[in-house]
């Protein structure tokens, strides 16, 4: 093999590698918008999850509330709910459970989540950052909030850590709560 043989197989080889360590080599994330709406559909409830709890025909005993990091909420007359890893049904029902125990006879308990629990973004963007998830949103809205790709980063992809995995990403990929993006460096 001749120099210039071997100094290109080397380039090639180096490109692959520098390819590798910035994502390119990990399972893909997807990228269609359905994808999110199926997620938030069995959304868990987690530390920082604002959520608004109506108990029909008792309006003191319901109210708007953080969930705090032990996992639960301080009900108003009722003490403490356990909210981490629920549903928003199943964290209705729990609280209908409380309530039962000696409030109301057959009480009927509605939960929505108000405000989730952040995504942050870092890397090749102008203001890396948390920023406050809405539903729908994408990669391309969550960079857009970080002011944008720098000049030195790599568009076609980026690198999204869930539940301490990390996955490449498209910029149509939807995002979920808690979701760290992390925007690669171009490496041509």
């Amino acid at each position: 093999m001749n120099v210039f043989h071997r100094g290109w197989v080397i380039a090639v080889l180096s490109l692959l590698a520098a390819c590798a360590s910035s994502g390119a080599d990990l399972p893909s994330l997807g990228g269609g918008a359905a994808d999110g709406d199926a997620a938030l559909g069995a959304y868990r409830l987690g530390p920082g999850d604002k959520v608004a709890v109506t108990v029909f025909g008792a309006p003191d005993l319901g109210g708007e509330m953080t969930i705090g990091d032990a996992g639960s909420v301080n009900a108003p007359l009722v003490g403490q709910i356990k909210a981490v890893g629920f549903t928003t049904a199943a964290f209705a029902d729990a609280w209908r459970d409380k309530l039962r125990e000696g409030f109301m006879r057959d009480p009927k308990v509605s939960v929505q989540v108000v405000a989730y629990r952040p995504v942050y973004i870092f890397g090749e963007v102008t203001k890396p950052g948390g920023y406050p998830f809405a539903p729908g949103m994408t990669v391309r809205s969550a960079v857009a909030l970080g002011g944008g790709f720098s000049y030195r980063a790599q568009d076609a992809f980026v690198v999204v850590t869930r539940s301490g995995n990390d996955y490449r990403a498209p910029p149509t990929a939807p995002l979920l709560p808690d979701d760290i993006v992390r925007v690669p460096e171009r490496t041509m």
